[in-house]
């Protein structure tokens, strides 16, 4: 696989966070994680519950970056500066709704409240985006159910494998 196919940003979405009101523990947490699943996380940053500003540094690192893989945590949920959900299906060219769903269906079983989550996944050009929920707690147990197809993911995306892998 190309370097380029295995680098990652890591985007916060807190309105909070972005003024300095509240301390950014999910964004740090994700970051570790994409780094061990083998990613050079080539960016990072936080960004108000705004729907154009999160869509805007998604296609900034999708068109112009060109990282391969994009994760968000936070403004996932009901509330109604939740809007990420929203920003990223304005930049998708492609839903790829199984990797929300195992990340409900997986959290349904340590809370009930998991079937609140509106985080969606797809692909914009050769680069895969997935939402992660905006607590510590619920970014680990999420990301570890999308961890193992993430490499999978991207190369696929990048043309780069040329056959499906079995389970």
């Amino acid at each position: 696989m190309d370097e380029r196919a295995m680098t990652a940003a890591v985007l916060t979405v807190s309105d909070r966070a972005f003024a300095g009101e509240a301390e950014d523990r999910s964004g740090p947490l994700l970051t570790d994680l994409v780094r061990a699943a083998g990613f050079r996380v080539v960016a990072a940053t936080i960004v108000p519950d705004e729907r154009a500003e999160i869509g805007d540094r998604l296609r900034t690192w999708a068109d112009r970056d060109r990282v391969a893989l994009i994760c968000t945590t936070g403004g996932t949920g009901l509330a109604p500066r939740d809007v990420t959900p929203e920003a990223t299906r304005d930049v998708l060219e492609r839903e790829v709704p199984g990797i929300a769903e195992a990340m409900r269906t997986a959290s349904l079983s340590a809370t009930p409240l998991a079937m609140l989550s509106r985080a969606v996944a797809g692909v914009r050009g050769e680069t895969l985006i997935v939402n992660l929920p905006g607590s510590p707690k619920a970014v680990r147990e999420c990301f570890a159910v999308v961890a193992p197809v993430l490499a999978h993911a991207v190369e696929l995306i990048a043309g780069a494998a040329s056959q499906h892998r079995t389970a």
